[in-house]
């Protein structure tokens, strides 16, 4: 299904790319750090609360890939293929055996970022639809019975943002929004769980654009 999704996404970007005036390829890296506010769920056991699962601390996240910028005039087009890591810290209580533990989860998905943007002299106002495929993650959460991992194949938001280009390199400033809850894989026997949050990040990259430099 995965494959499917970015085959489809791959060749719509390209088909899309191929009527610009200007085509230029590149890479990109940078970190993240998610936007969470404190928030808790109780995992139910026969009528009876077991576990509680709070937010505590959402770590700085990386990406690396590719980007594809069409251009024609002062506009843009510009699709990336990036991959993306990140990691949240979990503390769990346990309701019915006193004790409080935190639990780490790493997640790897691919993003798919399709932006529209506006170039004026060396600055650029972007902005457009984000696609995130799972790809896999860990999660010490398995070390309480029933916890299962219950990841959707691809998941939607957006990205805005401010890039300033200088010679072949690109410095953005972007804030994503997503509209899945947060946490919406986790599930414990046949019940699904999540916050009440939908997941929002700050991102921060540098970039270097191959082939000629237009103004």
């Amino acid at each position: 299904m995965r494959k499917e999704i970015l085959f489809t996404l791959l060749t719509v970007v390209l088909t899309i790319s191929y009527g610009y005036s200007q085509l230029r390829i590149g890479i990109r890296a940078g970190a993240s750090t998610e936007e969470l506010s404190p928030d808790d769920f109780n995992v139910i056991e026969n009528g009876v609360d077991r576990l509680n699962i709070a937010l505590k601390d959402a770590k700085y996240g990386v990406h690396a890939g590719l980007v594809i910028q069409a251009r024609f005039n002062n506009f843009l087009f510009q699709p990336e293929i990036l991959l993306n890591s990140n990691k949240v810290d979990f503390q769990v209580e346990d309701l019915q055996n006193p004790g409080t533990v935190v639990k780490e989860e790493k997640y790897q998905y691919l993003d798919v970022p399709v932006l529209l943007g506006y170039k004026f002299g060396p600055l650029r106002l972007h902005a457009g639809p984000v696609g995130h495929i799972y790809l896999n993650s860990t999660s010490d959460l398995t070390d309480f019975e029933g916890y299962k991992q219950d990841f959707k194949s691809m998941t939607l938001g957006w990205q805005g943002g401010l890039g300033i280009d200088i010679w072949k390199l690109m410095i953005d400033l972007r804030y994503e929004g997503n509209f899945n809850k947060f946490g919406d894989h986790i599930t414990f026997g046949n019940t699904s769980y999540a916050f009440d949050e939908t997941p929002a990040r700050f991102l921060f990259s540098l970039g270097f654009m191959f082939g000629k430099n237009s103004r």
